[in-house]
């Protein structure tokens, strides 16, 4: 048990050596307070920390962690909570079922939640409430948590949130550009993470080869800039990207779709030496995921070297026929006698921002290096990277303006994701870092 201290409050020493800025987070005595920081500058492990010390401040009370997903969630914030609490030796009991956990020492509760959908949130008062990557959220969940947070008999009544920088959206406008009273936000420097540098001590120079250089001023540097103004794939440049692409009949075909009827869109690519190389383009009006096939079937007839099928993960969900786009592609390649046939196709989609960041790291890293080429004949292509872009002050891609873009872009988005994406550094149980 932890030992009592004045006014009895419970006491549990926890080994915890904070950073600048996370000591200035934990210092706060805001009533709603941030910490902004680049990947790699402890956000999680402030978060979850500060989570135990409130939990112990408000003994007998309710709190909650939340994410912006159920899957963020279980294998970033929790699994950071669930490591300080064991190597710590701190007791506590773990409902699974209705996924909270019970601090021994306190009898004080943690509700998980994922705040995607906002409405569950409404309900039990709570003394405190931490969100994690709270760039990700809708800025409701946090105005529905800020109702909650009502216990009367709170010690100390906190609402915190921890997020890597995401443009000037709801998160930099309600803490850093227009703070209301009671709001303080801490922002972290860049590289400031000295015992990650211990251990991986060429970490950040290895995203300026993995990132493009928006996407590494803001995840590394911790900037905040208007990311998604204007053109999504602002490293396309025609000059530098587009040229004569053979086929090599020693390499897989990698075979990439987007799933949409008016135009049925795919790309045909190959990787060699870590480039990406787009040989070329299908697009069908009115077409069906068979005739997409038998396109596919008139342009490779064979290919010795195999054929790898990627895509949008929506098409492994029932049609109204009764199968699925993917059922269909198997049975087509499995009657036209194709062999060495296999499939790369996540249960769900990447979030459209990593996707587009990855597609625009291999257009052009924050180290100036090409990573990705295009035929001249695929001009739809081409065209979405010259034109897709950003609807009107606001992060989300305008699909709706050409009903022609965005599909192929899309459909090499998923093909890129699958094969490209960085992983973390060996040691690592997850992507996030602490």
């Amino acid at each position: 048990m932890g030992r009592t201290g004045r006014k009895g409050l419970c006491i549990r020493e926890i080994e915890h050596t904070p950073l600048p800025s996370q000591a200035r987070f934990h210092k706060s005595a805001a009533r709603f307070k941030g910490f902004s920081g680049p990947i790699g500058s402890g956000k999680s492990q402030a978060l979850c920390q500060e989570a135990i010390k409130l939990s112990y401040v408000n003994a007998g009370r309710t709190g909650l962690l939340g994410a912006p997903t159920y899957p963020m969630l279980r294998d970033a914030t929790q699994s950071t909570l669930f490591e300080i609490l064991e190597k710590n030796r701190i007791p506590y009991d773990h409902n699974k079922a209705e996924n909270t956990v019970i601090m021994r020492d306190t009898r004080s509760k943690i509700l998980f939640r994922a705040v995607d959908e906002f409405e569950r949130l409404r309900g039990t008062n709570l003394a405190w409430f931490g969100v994690d990557e709270l760039t990700y959220c809708q800025e409701q969940a946090w105005v529905v948590l800020e109702g909650r947070l009502r216990d009367p008999k709170a010690k100390r009544l906190c609402g915190f949130g921890v997020w890597t920088p995401k443009g000037y959206d709801w998160v930099y406008r309600r803490f850093l550009a227009n703070p209301v009273e009671g709001y303080e936000a801490i922002v972290a420097k860049p590289f400031e993470n000295r015992f990650l540098l211990e251990r991986v001590p060429d970490f950040y120079e290895r995203l300026r080869y993995s990132y493009d250089e928006k996407f590494y001023r803001q995840e590394v540097l911790g900037e905040y800039l208007n990311i998604n103004g204007g053109l999504v794939y602002h490293a396309f440049r025609r000059e530098e990207h587009v040229t004569d692409v053979e086929v090599d009949p020693r390499l897989p075909l990698l075979w990439a779709l987007d799933f949409n009827v008016d135009p049925m869109c795919s790309v045909v690519a190959q990787i060699s030496e870590g480039v990406v190389r787009v040989v070329d383009e299908i697009v069908i009006s009115r077409a069906t995921t068979e005739e997409a096939c038998t396109e596919f079937q008139a342009r490779f007839p064979r290919h010795a070297a195999g054929i790898c099928v990627y895509g949008d993960a929506s098409g492994s969900r029932m049609q109204t026929c009764g199968t699925t786009d993917y059922t269909i592609i198997r049975e087509f390649f499995r009657r036209a006698g194709y062999v060495n046939v296999s499939y790369k196709v996540p249960r769900s989609n990447p979030l459209v921002r990593e996707r587009v960041a990855l597609v625009n790291a291999k257009l052009k890293t924050a180290a100036g290096e090409r990573h990705l080429v295009v035929d001249r004949k695929c001009v739809e292509l081409i065209k979405d990277f010259e034109e897709v872009s950003y609807k009107a002050d606001s992060n989300v891609i305008d699909k709706d303006s050409n009903p022609r873009r965005t599909h192929l872009s899309d459909a090499l988005g998923y093909l890129i994701w699958q094969e490209c994406r960085p992983q973390p550094p060996v040691g690592y149980r997850n992507q996030r870092l602490i």
